[in-house]
């Protein structure tokens, strides 16, 4: 059964780009993307904050980058997160780290240069974005927690797979990825008394990533996804059983000549222009990995 793992952000790169070569002779790079963005506390003060988002470039579009995005350059990236995880060589211990590895990449600077935003412009209008959308199952039981404020919060462990063809053996594989995606509020004190493991679930919010140091003044991170929706897959809808009903009584219908569609223009223009592509240019089935 297929999962959905994709991530959507508009941020700016913050350092020079350099540009790798794998020993296959695949062109490779990381981007560092900050997304600035505001927000409003409890007592409704607007403030401003920022996150960062390491991001994986592959084949042709890492040449592009090394080639033409600079330190400041605003970029919109579609991808999928990815979680690393290795063995500490000093420590032992299992550490991990998210990247997002893009699919897409869209420069977004005008040729003449990036436009001054006046004193007066909306925060809301220049907010960059931060989205992340999957489709997966439940992990585990979701277990409700109360913070020291009285928040209530659950951090959901969701399971989504990747699937692509690897390019020396021609092997079709398949990599799973788990993602903690955090709930607070009303909505997760509901959800702590409907879901269950195993539920397929669609959750939609913002990438996020936080640091704290170990007890034995080790920094780590942990990235999530902070969830703004949540949704039951698979589940019945009394609406839909109602017109799936009444479709299959009204039987079928045959269109009036009040229906009828517009008839297709055949001009000799119309005939000859192209269809529009708009496949990316690197496909998932053509990542090294």
């Amino acid at each position: 059964m297929f999962s959905y793992n994709r991530v959507h952000i508009i941020g700016y790169q913050t350092q020079p780009v350099d540009v790798r070569q794998t020993p296959g002779g695949s062109s490779v790079t990381d981007l560092n993307i900050v997304v600035p963005y505001t927000y409003k506390t409890e007592d409704g003060k607007e403030m401003k904050g920022k996150s960062f988002h390491p991001v994986t470039l592959w084949g042709p579009m890492a040449d592009i980058a090394g080639q033409y995005v600079r330190p400041g350059s605003q970029l919109f990236v579609s991808g999928r997160l990815q979680t690393d995880t290795w063995e500490d060589q000093k420590t032992g211990e299992k550490r991990s780290k998210t990247r997002i590895v893009a699919l897409d990449l869209i420069m977004l600077d005008p040729k003449d240069g990036q436009t001054k935003v006046s004193d007066g412009a909306s925060a809301q209008l220049t907010n960059c974005a931060n989205r992340a959308d999957v489709i997966g199952n439940l992990t585990r039981e979701p277990e409700l927690r109360t913070t020291t404020n009285g928040n209530k919060v659950i951090t959901l462990g969701i399971a989504t797979n990747e699937r692509w063809k690897d390019k020396a053996s021609g092997e079709t594989k398949e990599r799973a990825e788990f993602h903690n995606v955090v709930v607070w509020g009303d909505l997760a004190e509901e959800m702590s008394k409907t879901l269950k493991k195993g539920q397929r679930i669609y959750a939609s919010g913002r990438i996020q990533t936080r640091g704290w140091e170990t007890p034995s003044g080790a920094k780590r991170t942990s990235t999530e996804i902070i969830a703004e929706n949540v949704s039951m897959l698979g589940v019945e809808s009394s609406v839909a059983q109602e017109t799936v009903q009444a479709e299959a009584a009204r039987g079928p219908r045959t269109q009036s000549s009040s229906e009828e569609a517009p008839p297709v223009e055949s001009s000799s223009d119309t005939a000859k222009a192209p269809e529009a592509q708009y496949a990316s240019e690197v496909k998932a089935e053509d990542l090294p990995f």
